[in-house]
């Protein structure tokens, strides 16, 4: 917040510059300082789209099964993001498009995407749609819970519903700890799947 202030200063006015007389080494070392000398950035408006989220690589384990997948993968610069993972009883991909700047601490998602289960022998498999609701509690990754409400083969006699709760905590700047509660509700079973793994951030 000192290194924001003093940008506007240095910025606002060449008198104020002068007046603070700011050892060279400070704007040196203050990539902040710098940035501002160069151009006034619009901080509402970066505070509002990038990200309080990042994109996820993930492994871990549920049900006893490998857990591999990608989450929020930021399409270009919109407010679309893709997701998929593997695991052998239950593997797929969704396109999500969050309702609020990507950069608000509380966001919806409808999705849509494709989904194969395979329960008790059988396969359940056709098109996902539901919606995500995102609570951020720290910026950039540091933690946040998702809750996840979809329907596979919607409006068919396999209609299956999943229910996904997600809590993420960062250990670095890189690595979180995942942990995953699923209940799925199908025609054939109803169960419940606790998963936990880590997750990396490019």
């Amino acid at each position: 917040m000192r290194a924001l202030m003093l940008g506007v200063l240095l910025l606002g006015s060449p008198t104020y510059a002068a007046e603070l007389d700011l050892d060279p080494k400070v704007i040196q070392n203050s990539p902040v300082l710098q940035r501002w000398q160069k151009q006034v950035p619009n901080v509402t408006e970066e505070i509002k789209t990038d990200p309080s989220f990042r994109t996820r690589l993930r492994i871990g384990y549920s049900a006893s099964e490998l857990n591999l997948g990608i989450e929020d993968l930021r399409i270009d610069r919109t407010r679309f993001t893709t997701s998929a993972n593997y695991q052998s009883s239950n593997w797929g991909a969704d396109l999500h498009y969050y309702a609020r700047p990507l950069g608000s601490y509380i966001n919806v998602a409808p999705l849509v995407g494709y989904r194969q289960l395979n329960v008790q022998g059988e396969t359940i498999d056709g098109a996902n749609l539901g919606i995500r609701a995102l609570f951020v509690l720290s910026r950039g990754g540091g933690a946040d819970i998702s809750l996840t409400q979809s329907w596979v083969a919607p409006f068919s006699a396999e209609q299956t519903g999943l229910t996904t709760l997600s809590i993420g905590y960062a250990l670095t700047h890189n690595l979180r700890l995942s942990t995953e509660f699923q209940k799925r509700n199908s025609p054939i079973q109803k169960e419940s799947r606790f998963g936990i793994g880590l997750e990396w951030m490019p």
